[in-house]
């Protein structure tokens, strides 16, 4: 795993393959404050799910974590509560209500929402955006976490020092 902080704060990360992919996720678990709101973005199978499980692993959860494409929401219990949400299936804002997304946000807990376009018009005004791509080779991908808002900055300067960047 290799990566370098960027202009604005931003951190891009290219691991060689899931078991790293998931390794980034834990680091950033373990450091995640309450209140916590990731919107992850990228293709269909990008890493976006195996980066959850390792979030859950950080937070300290027993459970496994999956993708919730066809539930559209799971929770996941550790030293936080970790709500895993994939709007894939979602193509109109208001379909979203469904969810409760308004009602998470108000817990204490990290809330990581994949193909969340449908619903940025329910995101804080801080949050931390990461983009997944595929690399250059067959299980490589370039992960950029771009951060919104100054708690997020700091969130990756400190992600960035615990993987030695």
């Amino acid at each position: 795993m290799e990566g370098r902080v960027e202009r604005e704060g931003s951190l891009r990360v290219r691991v060689a393959g899931p078991q790293e992919t998931e390794e980034l996720g834990f680091f950033l678990g373990q450091i995640l404050p309450p209140g916590t709101f990731l919107f992850l973005s990228g293709e269909l199978g990008s890493g976006k799910t195996l980066f959850t499980r390792g979030l859950s692993r950080g937070l300290e959860s027993d459970e496994l974590a999956t993708s919730p494409s066809f539930a559209l929401l799971h929770k996941y219990e550790g030293r936080l509560p970790l709500y895993h949400l994939d709007l894939y299936r979602l193509s109109r804002p208001e379909e979203t209500a469904v969810l409760g997304l308004e009602e998470i946000l108000d817990e204490e807990a990290v809330v990581a929402v994949e193909w969340g376009e449908v619903a940025r018009h329910l995101f804080p005004g801080d949050y931390l955006e990461i983009r997944f791509a595929y690399g250059e080779k067959e299980d490589e991908r370039e992960i950029v976490f771009l951060p919104h808002g100054e708690p997020y900055r700091l969130l990756l300067k400190e992600l960035a020092e615990k993987c030695g960047f």
